[in-house]
């Protein structure tokens, strides 16, 4: 199924975002018992090198990748590359094995995962975002 280049990034938006909010829910729902000024600052700083490192990186990698196609119609798994969704795959079997095997503390869940989940969905949201200024772009060029 083909899509318009610019809903491919509300697609990215969307799957990010779903992700971001089941992740943030994990760890937020392992809280109330670890709810310390230690572990609030352990969240933000998983959530900011997250953020900083990894994903708003990611997010302007692959707008400008998707904002690049010349064609404008295109399969509608294309929002990633292979790499990336190799890096989704592994960190969600990562994330599920851990929590499967009790390997993960509940501590760690807590701290880890509302950092990561938060930090995932502002990616989905900065995706989202972008695809708004997509759609404005274009609608201002088609009015000229």
């Amino acid at each position: 199924m083909k899509v318009k280049r610019n809903t491919l990034l509300l697609l990215a938006c969307l799957v990010w975002s779903a992700a971001g909010f089941n992740i943030l829910r994990i760890g937020l729902l392992a809280y109330p018992a670890y709810g310390t000024v230690v572990n609030y600052l352990l969240s933000v700083l998983v959530f900011a090198v997250f953020q900083w490192m990894i994903f708003g990186k990611l997010v302007k990698k692959h707008t400008a990748r998707i904002q690049s196609y010349a064609e404008e119609r295109h399969f509608f798994l294309k929002f990633f590359n292979g790499k990336a969704f190799a890096i989704m795959a592994v960190m969600m079997s990562g994330g599920i094995g851990q929590r499967v095997s009790g390997l993960a503390p509940e501590r760690f869940i807590a701290v880890f995962y509302t950092g990561l989940g938060a930090a995932l969905l502002l990616a989905g949201l900065l995706f989202g975002r972008n695809y708004g200024r997509a759609i404005c772009s274009t609608a201002a060029a088609q009015t000229k």
